[in-house]
């Protein structure tokens, strides 16, 4: 078919930008060079991959082809650092990560700065996702890495990194705050809100632990959203202790009975080799 990864980039770069002119900024190059190349490639494939509207969207077409495209490109970023190892010491090159947001605040800063010190030579990338996202993500291409909570079984070559726990998110006047550990029964005396972002199922598990209804009052999809309504006094919440580092001094933590862990872990994708430099950030990561 002849086609190239110039053009698949430029395919991935109009999906996740949603339009030409953002994509081929994002590339480097002009905007009629990007039209182009995307003319070309559905030439290629025989038909139109995105919908010329604002803002751009895939085509169902674009959709069935767009993995594979990510994909193919994940594999060339890895298959380019595979070669430029086999020349020198240091991999180089650019990874792109994806986190959770709890991690991206909680447990990533301390990290990038420790893979800088270690290896300045290699670019990290980070994507912020929710959970149900991240998975999907590293093995569809769009990222190289990406840290998974409770992955089971643990993927080859992972790295469990951390644990956290589940607890309860308090105003700081709140008659709960301050004790050494609560009963779930007995937060939910107030309205409990709850984050869609991947939470749900293991706040409903903490729920059947502690032999109680899963009643969420509202779902709530931003956690910055939810942290606001908690300190306004609407409800309360159920976050990993990881969550601390994005609490405002109104509201606390507070431990949950029973309890409930989480494992994080950085791992590369299953279903293709990994990017040489994912190898490293493993190596250089502290594990448990």
């Amino acid at each position: 078919m002849g086609v190239t990864l110039r053009q698949l980039a430029v395919f991935v770069a109009i999906a996740d930008h949603g339009g030409f002119g953002a994509a081929a900024t994002a590339l480097g190059m002009s905007q009629s060079s990007a039209s182009h190349s995307l003319a070309s490639l559905e030439s290629a494939v025989h038909g139109e991959l995105v919908q010329r509207t604002a803002p751009v969207r895939p085509t169902a077409l674009g959709e069935t082809l767009l993995p594979h495209a990510r994909a193919t490109l994940a594999a060339a970023r890895a298959f380019d650092a595979a070669a430029a190892a086999h020349t020198s010491a240091a991999v180089g090159g650019t990874v792109n990560l994806s986190v959770p947001p709890t991690v991206a605040r909680g447990l990533l800063p301390g990290l990038l700065r420790r893979w800088h010190a270690n290896r300045p030579d290699l670019e990290i990338t980070v994507f912020e996702a929710v959970d149900d996202e991240i998975a999907q993500w590293l093995e569809n291409g769009t990222v190289d890495a990406a840290f998974l909570i409770d992955p089971d079984p643990l993927p080859p070559g992972a790295r469990l990194v951390a644990t956290d726990d589940y607890q309860a998110v308090v105003r700081t006047d709140h008659p709960l705050a301050g004790e050494e550990s609560i009963e779930l029964a007995d937060l939910l005396e107030d309205p409990l809100l709850v984050p869609t972002s991947g939470f749900g199922p293991p706040i409903a598990r903490l729920h059947a632990m502690a032999g109680l209804p899963y009643r969420p009052s509202r779902l709530i999809r931003e956690l910055l959203t939810l942290l606001s309504m908690v300190e306004a006094g609407l409800g309360v919440a159920i976050l990993p202790s990881l969550a601390a580092s994005m609490l405002s001094d109104a509201l606390t933590l507070v431990p949950l009975q029973p309890l409930l862990e989480r494992q994080l872990v950085l791992t590369g994708p299953t279903t293709r080799p990994w990017h040489p430099g994912v190898t490293t950030l493993v190596t250089l990561t502290p594990g448990l």
